[in-house]
């Protein structure tokens, strides 16, 4: 028996295809299908094999630049043109990979898992904490709450309205998530909300400014009365283990994204976003870091929109960098220079845009147009 296994394992696809072929296709049809995927294959592989290569020594330069320019920033050295790659990053142009007729069902290899929904947050939040999001009557509800919220905190109109325009093209609802629509449901991202929070921010959030939160919380508990005051205590509680949960890991990005991507625990956290108390206090405190990160590192003129969604899309130090860039530098430093590989690989806007000074015009333009829809008109009402 062991020796029938052994020798199982090591068929070829094509021996695999004539084995099955007894309760399906003619031989003849099997073979012709298994030679003809043998045959892409190699096409593919000869294809691919030159491109992997300048790919690989391309991300490396990127990488080198990148610490180059973080050790420059280290000891207040100016940052040049040399110190970025300003050639674009290669591009595949051969033959897709075959799919191979004799795969099992399932992902093909490589092919990444299923983004978790809105309705798996909520379940997740349920079950793990016992956390159920208050979420408005109306969109407007939320709008006005997390207006109220960005403008007490410093944030302008501008910075409020143009990131929500571009982050949901200005139709956006509080519990927009990317890539679903009515006619899609499917998720791209786990992005929910008005600028588009993360399910790893979230976590970050939680972790990183719990007193905030759990501030705001309780000065509506002394607000309220009877069964509002208990539920909002209940929530209080709620939050509390969430809390716990979110710092249960080192305070590092890549340990909140393990939580937030891999565990019940930290996809239930996301719901958060969907509290009208709560989703207002974290979307703001997350621009509110971008332009706090800014003054703490000697840029004190204000953000404007697409310079704070620079920040927003890229992240704070990546997004500072480009900033400052001079508009020369701008038209010539490839975006490339602002990603890890898969970022950028799936990242539709960087790789279009080419340059960093069409990014931020590309920013700028999507603003404009998308301040014109009627969330974008009801969002800048409210924050009058």
């Amino acid at each position: 028996m062991l020796r029938r296994l052994v020798t199982t394992c090591f068929l070829s696809p094509l021996a695999l295809t004539l084995s099955a072929c007894a309760g399906g296709l003619p031989a003849s049809s099997s073979v012709a299908i298994a030679s003809d995927y043998e045959a892409k294959l190699t096409a593919w592989q000869a294809a691919r094999r030159p491109y992997d290569e300048a790919a690989e020594a391309y991300w490396d330069a990127i990488s080198d630049k990148r610490r180059i320019r973080n050790a420059k920033r280290r000891s207040n050295e100016p940052i040049l043109l040399d110190d970025y790659v300003l050639d674009q990053p290669p591009v595949y142009t051969g033959p897709p990979r075959p799919v191979d007729p004799n795969a099992p069902p399932g992902p093909a290899p490589g092919e990444p898992k299923p983004i978790p929904v809105i309705a798996d947050f909520l379940r997740h939040a349920k079950s793990q904490f016992g956390f159920v999001p208050d979420q408005p009557a109306s969109d407007l509800g939320f709008k006005r709450a997390y207006a109220r919220t960005a403008l007490a905190a410093g944030l302008t109109r501008e910075q409020i309205v143009g990131v929500y325009a571009f982050e949901t093209g200005g139709n956006g609802t509080y519990d927009t998530q990317a890539g679903v629509s009515p006619k899609r449901a499917a998720a791209i991202s786990p992005a929910v909300g008005y600028n588009q929070m993360l399910s790893t921010n979230s976590v970050s959030m939680l972790a990183e400014h719990s007193d905030i939160v759990l501030a705001t919380l309780r000065r509506k508990e002394k607000g309220l009365q009877g069964e509002a005051r208990r539920a909002m205590v209940r929530k209080i509680e709620a939050v509390k283990r969430m809390i716990a949960f979110s710092k249960s890991v080192p305070g590092r990005w890549s340990e909140y994204d393990k939580l937030a991507k891999t565990t019940p625990g930290g996809m239930g956290i996301h719901a958060i976003v969907l509290d009208i108390d709560i989703g207002p206090v974290v979307q703001t405190q997350k621009l509110l870091n971008s332009v706090q990160f800014a003054r703490m590192k000697g840029y004190r003129t204000p953000l404007t929109a697409p310079e704070l969604e620079l920040m927003n899309l890229t992240g704070d130090s990546t997004g500072l960098d480009m900033i400052t860039m001079s508009p020369d530098a701008r038209a010539q430093v490839p975006t490339s220079n602002f990603f890890q590989r898969n970022g950028y690989e799936r990242n539709p806007v960087a790789r279009r845009t080419g340059v960093v000074g069409n990014l931020i015009a590309d920013i700028d333009g999507k603003m404009q147009r998308g301040a014109q829809a009627a969330g974008s008109k009801e969002l800048a009402a409210a924050a009058n």
